[in-house]
């Protein structure tokens, strides 16, 4: 697949010019059809998190701070000569957290000096574990910072924490302090505390090569860092009979109470015609894709990644017309996810974190029906850090939260991040294995989504490679970053 960065290509947000040279407006193309939907109920968590009523209880100011409330925030004193963030913190206590549960974190802070302070949330007595532990830059504008993350905690000792120690003395304020259960539509902790882990695919291209090349001194090393690890399997036009395709490997993922990633990938005119061109001949057949994969998956556990690209690449269709048609067709999936596969969390894909600006990001995902499902997907098949993924994907959240009044939880592709990325997208030298599935690190899951080893296509360090092919010379680099 292709993951383009820098094209020149005209921001999906329509200028006024573009608009009069195309047809309809931007906000035509833009309005989601959402009569109907409904976003999840949340569950606030967090007492007195707006100060109107002037007081600061239950928050409690701990060592080197003092608190008060002046203007209707929160001011916290700090006084100099500290160490650590955590030798001046403040926070809230009685915080009740269940594992596997989707939380949001919200708060407006500024600050009378240009600092960097810690933002918790965490188990409030040692070890002091840590289901989102972020770093945040103030200076004296207030600033909205929205931040997803799952709980790997079951308790009702929870606290949330600014900790603000080791800058010196300054003042820092808060107001709009919130924590939610997120929405998404699946009660409890959903597919992720339904199953005992993630599931390792044992027909991968990289584990069937392994089987078929025992010999080769590369095997074991590609067995054990790629093959033996989870990750999440493709499904598209190659996939034969779709219903029983993903049924088949949902069924096997639950016959051992592990939890499947999977990859919708067959949107008409997918990848801009490029080294992963193909997917559905029509918009009538991708819509019966999209519902015969849906009635494969039933009400078993899993996890979907929708459409890698489909949104980020509207600009490279021809027409407004033609964009709206593809948006009608993301939006239907998001529709049948949510109405017919009740313990799928699925994340419709977002680009990644150099590509297009968070602000039109957060329209097109809406347009695209984000609010439907669970949330989005960053970095599918790059190269980005965590970090800069976190960060787009919170500054997405951002636009989401002040645009249509909701954040949603992401999810990052960390199977070839480990040395971040170098300026290229397809088959780049000196890449890394990044991180290996798992449940928070930022996100509200770290996924490897594209298998390690699989062409981008004919280019880079593999020019006659085809996409999605597996080769172990690529394999082998990643893991040794070379």
């Amino acid at each position: 697949m292709q993951l383009r960065q820098q094209m020149g290509w005209v921001p999906f947000v329509l200028a006024a010019s573009l608009v009069a040279a195309c047809g309809p407006s931007s906000s035509e193309i833009l309005a989601p059809e959402t009569t109907g939907v409904q976003a999840a109920e949340l569950v606030e968590l967090v007492v007195n998190g707006n100060f109107d009523n002037g007081q600061t209880a239950p928050w409690w100011s701990g060592p080197n701070t003092q608190s008060a409330v002046e203007n209707g925030r929160l001011r916290v004193n700090v006084t100099g000569g500290t160490a650590n963030p955590w030798d001046a913190p403040m926070g809230q206590d009685n915080i009740v957290l269940a594992n596997g549960q989707a939380y949001t974190l919200t708060f407006t802070a500024s600050a009378t000096a240009n600092v960097t302070v810690r933002a918790t949330v965490q188990l409030g007595a040692a070890p002091y574990t840590a289901p989102l532990d972020q770093n945040i830059t103030l200076d004296g504008t207030a600033r909205t910072f929205t931040f997803p993350f799952t709980s790997n905690l079951a308790t009702a000792a929870g606290q949330v924490t600014f900790q603000v120690g080791g800058r010196g003395a300054f003042s820092l304020f808060l107001d709009n302090v919130s924590l939610t259960t997120s929405g998404g539509g699946n009660p409890g902790g959903g597919p992720v505390a339904m199953t005992s882990g993630f599931y390792v695919d044992p027909n991968s291209n990289p584990a069937v090569w392994v089987r078929n090349n025992g010999g080769d001194s590369r095997a074991s090393r590609i067995q054990a860092s790629i093959a033996s690890k989870p990750g999440a399997r493709w499904f598209g036009n190659w996939s034969g009979d779709i219903t029983a395709a993903v049924s088949s490997f949902v069924g096997a993922a639950d016959t051992v109470d592990k939890l499947p990633v999977l990859v919708a990938y067959n949107i008409p005119g997918r990848d801009c015609g490029s080294h992963s061109g193909g997917g559905a001949g029509s918009p009538e057949a991708y819509r019966a894709w999209i519902s015969a994969f849906v009635t494969g998956l039933g009400s078993r556990p899993a996890i979907v990644i929708i459409e890698p690209d489909a949104v980020a690449q509207l600009d490279c269709l021809p027409n407004d017309t033609e964009r709206q048609t593809r948006l009608g067709l993301l939006r239907y999936a998001t529709e049948q996810l949510r109405d017919r596969a009740p313990n799928t969390w699925a994340y419709l894909d977002g680009g990644n974190a150099n590509w297009i600006g968070a602000d039109t990001m957060a329209q097109r995902l809406e347009s695209a029906g984000v609010r439907n499902i669970r949330g989005f997907a960053l970095n599918v098949s790059n190269f980005y850090t965590t970090a800069q993924s976190t960060t787009y994907g919170t500054s997405v959240n951002s636009a989401l939260s002040s645009r249509y009044g909701y954040t949603k939880p992401f999810v990052v592709d960390t199977s070839r991040n480990g040395n971040g990325h170098n300026g290229e997208w397809c088959n780049p030298g000196g890449r890394r294995l990044g991180v290996t599935s798992q449940v928070g690190g930022g996100a509200e899951l770290l996924l490897w989504v594209k298998v390690p080893g699989d062409s981008d296509g004919n280019c880079g360090i593999a020019p006659n490679t085809p996409a999605g092919t597996f080769s172990p010379d690529l394999a082998i680099r990643l893991i040794d970053g070379t």
